[in-house]
Order: structure tokens, then C-alpha cells, then sequence
């Protein structure tokens, strides 16, 4: 009787045993499923398509709706810099938007039209910085610089869009390149 209840107790154990392991395995492959998902995500919608950089935002808990809003932050202080946003700019944000996965469908659209519609306080920008200072002392210079060139290459874009006079002569602004100059400083220059 003794060893019947021993081989029972044992089965229990082990059962018990591989249960949790199974658990344990389970749970492992949902946190790399929604990391993955995470870094797709934000791929899409950030335009990044370094994988490190992916890797780094979605473990810094970074999650793509909030990259959405906050990428589109240094578009729209370009598309503003003269004080006003002309329809080429205009156009020119909500295309970059768009390429990203940021449609008329998605919930940051509706708060780009509102950025673009109405100028926001200048607090937005200090945001933006602040989150991008922050988010450079966790990235390698590398990745960094990555990030940073895909930033300021949109952000070029909108400052390009305008043109100059007629299309002619600079198509940057200097009130645009100063816009221009201060973003790239929160990524350490």
C-alpha cells in the first residue's frame, strides 16, 4: 500500500512538475510572439527597419500607437516653422504619415490633423525632446544615428516641401532649418 501511495505521490509531483514547465514554456513563447508583434508594429509605423533599434524600443515598452504621435511631432514643428502650414507641407506630413500606417482610419490621424490645423504649444516640442534624449541614452551611437537620420530625413522632407520662391533658390527656410537644427540636437549633436 505504502509504495502505491508513494508511486501516486510521485505521479502528482511530476505531473505538477511538467505542468509548471509547460506553463513556464507556454508563457515564454507569448512574451516572444508579442515582442515580435511589438517590433512589427513598430517597424510599420515608425519606418525603422533596423532591427536592433526595433528590438531596444519594444523592450523599452515603447508601444507603436505612442510612437505613432510622437514621431510625427518633429513633421509637424517643420510644417509650422514659418507660422503657418501651407498645403504642400500639409500634404508632405500626411503623406510621410501614411507611409508609415498612420491612414485616416488610424486614432493618431485624427490627432495629426489637429496638430496641423492648429498650432500647438510650444511644450510639445520639449516633450518630444526630452523623450528622444531619454531614448538616445538607451540606444548604441549606432543605432542612434540610424534612428536619427530617419527622423531628420522626414523631417527634411516637410522643410523641402514648400520650396523656395516659385520652387526656386533654397527650399529650406531658415526659420525651417532652425527647426531643423534643434531636432537634431536631442539626438546629441
Amino acid at each position: 500500500m505504502s509504495d502505491q501511495l508513494l508511486g501516486d505521490r510521485r505521479k502528482a509531483l511530476e505531473e505538477s512538475f511538467f505542468a509548471k514547465q509547460n506553463a513556464a514554456l507556454l508563457e515564454k513563447m507569448r512574451a516572444e510572439s508579442e515582442a515580435v508583434s511589438a517590433k512589427e508594429a513598430l517597424a510599420k509605423i515608425s519606418g525603422i527597419d533596423d532591427d536592433e533599434i526595433l528590438k531596444k524600443l519594444a523592450e523599452l515598452g515603447i508601444q507603436a500607437d505612442a510612437w505613432a504621435a510622437v514621431s510625427l511631432v518633429p513633421l509637424v514643428e517643420v510644417a509650422w516653422a514659418d507660422g503657418k502650414v501651407d498645403d504642400s507641407e500639409r500634404q508632405a506630413v500626411l503623406s510621410a504619415a501614411e507611409a508609415h500606417g498612420i491612414d485616416a482610419d488610424h486614432p493618431s490621424h485624427a490627432l495629426l490633423e489637429n496638430w496641423l490645423d492648429q498650432r500647438q504649444d510650444s511644450r510639445l516640442l520639449e516633450v518630444w525632446e526630452a523623450f528622444i534624449v531619454g531614448l538616445c541614452t538607451a540606444l548604441r551611437p549606432a543605432e542612434r544615428e540610424v534612428l536619427k537620420s530617419q527622423v531628420m530625413d522626414r523631417a527634411r522632407n516637410v522643410a523641402e516641401a514648400a520650396g523656395g520662391f516659385l520652387g526656386l533658390g533654397n527650399k529650406t527656410s531658415a526659420t525651417e532649418q532652425a527647426v531643423l537644427t534643434r531636432l537634431a540636437k536631442a539626438f546629441g549633436d
